[in-house]
């Protein structure tokens, strides 16, 4: 293992894991492994905030426009700059890029807008509104936002990226020394990231691939008795979480679990 600076997300996301990510990071540091695979990395919510790097590292994510947005993090930053540095917020342009179509953008522009749009929506979600708030300055400040993407691109450093099914994947990088991060979409919200992206029944394959891999893997999922019976075979530890729907607004708890096929630290928060 190699200690790096740990990054943060360059965007909101919807299901990211800004409470959770320091007991996941804590289970996956005592989990040995000289690979790390992430089938869902989302905005990185867990990924970039780790602190310790293994031989390989491999993200991957079946929405290109992320894939997209990490490769230019990782290859062309000074050029992504370039092409932010004159972006104005406003609920004009933020309509304006969320009707173009990426595909007939350059990857530098894909990934400009989709940064553009991410950091604009309100609570990150996927086809958002343009969101505002009395209070406080735009999302998309790039005085606030450079040193953000620029830790991000350092973390990326040597990262592998790929653009595939979460299953495909596993059986691309399964070995004895391989841990998976798994954070798939939460049971009753499997089209939040996309209609026909992920469907019920995938639960049931996860379970049954994970139970057959050589390696070990970690995953997040929301408390339901459907995601216990599914996966009854494995380690199930739970965690309570309190979150708000709004600025000083509690929106009470909830509870989620870490399911394993590997033993880590005991007691979670």
């Amino acid at each position: 293992m190699e200690q790096v600076r740990a990054a943060a997300p360059v965007a909101p996301w919807l299901g990211g894991k800004k409470q959770l990510s320091k007991t996941l990071i804590e289970r996956i540091d005592a989990i040995p492994h000289a690979t790390y695979v992430e089938p869902f990395v989302g905005m990185g919510g867990v990924f970039l905030r780790r602190s310790w790097k293994p031989k390989a590292e491999v993200i991957n994510d079946l929405n290109g426009e992320i894939i997209n947005l990490f490769r230019i993090l990782q290859r062309h930053y000074p050029q992504f700059m370039d092409c932010l540095k004159f972006q104005v917020s406003s609920r004009r342009e933020f309509e304006r890029l969320r009707q173009t179509d990426p595909a007939t953008l350059t990857d530098l522009e894909r990934a400009a807008r989709f940064i553009y749009l991410q950091r604009q929506n309100f609570g990150g979600k996927r086809d958002g509104v343009f969101g505002v708030a009395t209070g406080r300055a735009s999302r998309f400040d790039l005085s606030r936002l450079g040193p953000l993407l620029e830790a991000a691109h350092e973390r990326l450093s040597g990262v592998v990226f790929e653009n595939l099914d979460w299953s495909e994947l596993i059986t691309r990088y399964d070995a004895k020394d391989t841990l998976f991060y798994l954070d798939p979409p939460y049971f009753g919200g499997e089209n939040d990231y996309g209609k026909g992206m992920f469907d019920r029944g995938a639960y049931t394959q996860m379970a049954e691939q994970l139970s057959s891999i050589e390696g070990a893997f970690l995953m997040s999922i929301n408390d339901k008795p459907e995601i216990r019976e599914v996966f009854a075979p494995f380690i199930i530890d739970e965690v309570r979480l309190s979150y708000t729907i709004s600025k000083g607004k509690s929106g009470g708890k909830v509870q989620e679990l870490i399911i394993s096929n590997r033993s880590t630290v005991a007691g979670l928060l």
